[in-house]
């Protein structure tokens, strides 16, 4: 498999590698100080919530998926089906049986309803105020979210501890933006550029 060699690749696996090592820093209490800056507003609107198993020192974000779900909402986990095709996301109550999916990350059992989000809770390598995203590099976000916003809306909100931040997030036509991002220091609105 030839890896991509353009500058834009080069820049995303430069933030990617400093990013990784910031994050494995940072204190876990830090989930907890993030969902105490979730606008109250998104607490009412949301009814199916995405959240995901925290995996390489990410932000956990069980403490937001508890506000939401003592809110009311129903709460689902994404699950990689297959390596080139958009997740998949399951309903989820804590407590429920677990197993791995194609990357090895804890994902609900096939039996587990498949349902459509409507506020996604996304991990975050990097991120910068307009929105802009550096994931893990498989595209498996990107794609899922281009396929959900094509038959309707979604809110995407990214989950980070605030050192992940960069000026400008190398991005491509295929990355998906996002809406906002939810830290250990505040939520932030997404400057969309015009």
């Amino acid at each position: 498999m030839a890896t991509d060699s353009s500058p834009l690749a080069l820049a995303k696996a430069q933030i990617r590698r400093r990013m990784r090592r910031l994050r494995a820093a940072q204190p876990a209490h830090a989930a907890v100080a993030a969902a105490g800056h979730l606008p109250p507003s998104l607490l009412s609107a949301a009814h199916t919530v995405a959240g995901y198993r925290p995996q390489g020192g990410e932000i956990d974000p069980l403490p937001l998926l508890r506000l939401f779900a003592a809110a009311g909402a129903e709460l689902a986990l994404p699950v990689a089906v297959a390596a080139d095709a958009p997740l998949q996301f399951r309903a989820w109550a804590e407590g429920d049986a677990l197993e791995v999916d194609i990357f090895g990350i804890p994902s609900p059992l096939p039996a587990s309803p498949e349902v459509r989000p409507d506020l996604i809770l996304a991990p975050v390598l990097a991120f910068d105020r307009h929105g802009g995203r550096i994931g893990q590099g498989a595209g498996c976000f990107d794609r899922t979210l281009a396929q959900l916003r094509a038959t309707g809306p979604v809110i995407v909100i990214g989950l980070a501890f605030s050192s992940q931040e960069v000026e400008r997030a190398p991005t491509a036509m295929h990355d998906q933006a996002l809406d906002a991002i939810l830290t250990e220091s505040g939520y932030i609105e997404a400057e969309k550029d015009t």
